[in-house]
Order: C-alpha cells, then sequence, then structure tokens
C-alpha cells in the first residue's frame, strides 16, 4: 500500500474526527478555566480590599467619641484610599451612601450596640449593592490606581 492510498483509509478519518474533538475540548477547557480563574482572581482582589478598607476604617472609628466622629473618621479613611482630595457631586453621593456602613462600625465597637442598626456586614453588602446598581463596575474596581510608568534617568 503506498501512502497516498493510507491516507484515504477509512478509519483514519475516524481517527483523526477523534482527534479533532479532543483539540476542541481541549481548547473550550482552556478558555473556561482561563475564565474561571480570572473570575478568582478579583473576587480575591475584592475581598482583600475589603478587608484592609474595613480594618482601616474600623481603627479609625475605634478611637471615636461618638457616632458623628467616627463617621466623618471613616470618611476620611475612605477618601484616602481612594486617592480622593477633591468633591464632585458623584464622591458626594458615594460618601453620603457609605455612611450606614461607618454607622454601623460604630455600633459593633461600642459597648452598647443599637438592635435597630445592621450589622457591617449586611451594611457592607446594602452599600455594594446600591453601587452595582448605579454603575457600570464594581466599587472594589476604585481601588486601582495605575501608576504610569516613569523613565528612568541617569545623571
Amino acid at each position: 500500500m503506498t501512502a497516498t492510498a493510507a491516507a484515504t483509509v477509512p478509519f483514519l478519518d475516524l481517527f483523526e474526527a477523534a482527534a479533532g474533538e479532543t483539540e476542541a475540548a481541549e481548547s473550550r477547557y482552556r478558555r473556561e478555566a482561563a475564565q474561571r480563574i480570572q473570575q478568582l482572581e478579583q473576587e480575591r482582589a475584592f475581598a482583600f480590599r475589603r478587608l484592609n478598607l474595613m480594618r482601616a476604617i474600623a481603627e479609625a472609628v475605634a478611637g471615636a467619641e461618638g457616632e458623628e466622629i467616627a463617621v466623618a473618621s471613616a470618611l476620611v479613611v475612605l477618601r484616602s484610599k481612594l486617592g480622593w482630595s477633591a468633591d464632585s457631586e458623584a464622591r458626594t453621593e458615594l460618601l453620603s451612601r457609605f455612611t450606614p456602613v461607618a454607622q454601623a462600625v460604630f455600633h459593633a465597637l461600642t459597648a452598647a450596640p443599637d438592635a435597630k442598626a445592621l450589622s457591617v456586614p449586611e451594611a457592607l453588602a446594602a452599600f455594594e449593592a446600591w453601587y452595582a446598581g448605579n454603575r457600570p463596575t464594581p466599587f472594589w474596581v476604585l481601588f486601582e490606581h495605575y501608576i504610569p510608568e516613569t523613565p528612568q534617568v541617569d545623571f
């Protein structure tokens, strides 16, 4: 049998089809795995941003003498973490919507928590839900600060 004749044998067509199907299945799996990894990376990043922000807010609120001072301290921390030095209508709205989170932290840290107050996780979840319903990206994306490359200069 010649090489040309062997190339047209029907069982080789079956093996070629099987090879093509498994190659396609592998490609699909790799795409799905890459998407899942990207999703998990984002969830991890958001979880650590959430932890770091709330830890900083808890530290700031812990020394506050009253709720008003606690809220102001929490909002200063939030503005600082976001790198905000100026106000805008959108920023003012965000800070206003974040106030219940600061209040919840204060109540969680005081000796007699308010029974009507939201828990910190509930307050933060409500804030995140509001943000997600009003903005195209999750709140935690605001913490991604792009740092442009600066050329290295030798003198």
